[in-house]
């Protein structure tokens, strides 16, 4: 991370870990409801850094952009975001958006303050808690530059359950006596071969062996 006042600080890891995940969650939540223009301008701010621009419109040229010494940008607590196209860097109408989520999360937006409004500003104190409800629903693409867009990246839990090689197990005694009755009835018809039987009795059949099985008694019959 570079020491230089005039550097911006966009990185999410340099905030405290309550602040991190408040930014995911809003960030999260903005794009659950749509709003994916909007990325990180200033995270953690150094002391030097916040003098140094404390100092523009007073004792340096340029206008004033920042009304305190004190900012929770320097105790990590802190960050700033901007709007990408097609709407203007600073677009009243969506940080305004932007702040209504996040007043729902228990996260203090800078538009709501009295005389010194500033609207891309997001802060939380360091006990903040994540609000009943509410979840890092998967990965969280934060952006840092305009080029990007906000993104929520959800694994699909259905990839984990395999019935490829899986025994098979019913869980209800009921319905293992009706599938052991149905395949029982299949042997004696001829259809199928006992061991088939033998095999759903020990619990070494499998559920895609048990399905295929089925299908074959079914169309066994059908002839």
């Amino acid at each position: 991370m570079s020491t230089s006042v005039t550097t911006t600080c966009r990185d999410l890891a340099e905030l405290l870990p309550a602040a991190q995940t408040a930014c995911r969650l809003l960030f999260q939540e903005c794009f659950k409801a749509g709003i994916k223009n909007i990325f990180i301008t200033e995270t953690y701010r150094s002391q030097a850094r916040q003098n140094y621009l404390y100092a523009q419109g007073r004792t340096r040229p340029g206008q004033i952009v920042t009304w305190t010494l004190k900012s929770n940008h320097n105790s990590r607590l802190a960050w700033d975001i901007a709007v990408g196209l097609p709407q203007s860097l600073y677009d009243v109408t969506t940080l305004s958006q932007v702040g209504a989520i996040a007043r729902k999360l228990g996260i203090t937006w800078g538009g709501d303050w009295v005389g010194s409004i500033d609207r891309p500003h997001f802060e939380v104190k360091s006990s903040w808690k994540m609000p009943k409800g509410y979840k890092l629903e998967g990965q969280v693409i934060v952006p840092s530059n305009s080029k990007m867009k906000v993104q929520l990246i959800v694994e699909d839990k259905k990839e984990e359950i395999k019935l490829t090689n899986t025994n098979w197990n019913p869980g209800s005694p009921a319905m293992k006596t009706e599938t052991e009755n149905y395949i029982a009835q299949a042997v004696k018809d001829g259809i199928i071969q006992a061991s088939h039987l033998k095999d759903l009795q020990n619990g070494t059949m499998t559920t895609d062996r048990l399905v295929g099985l089925n299908i074959t008694i079914q169309q066994r019959r059908g002839k």
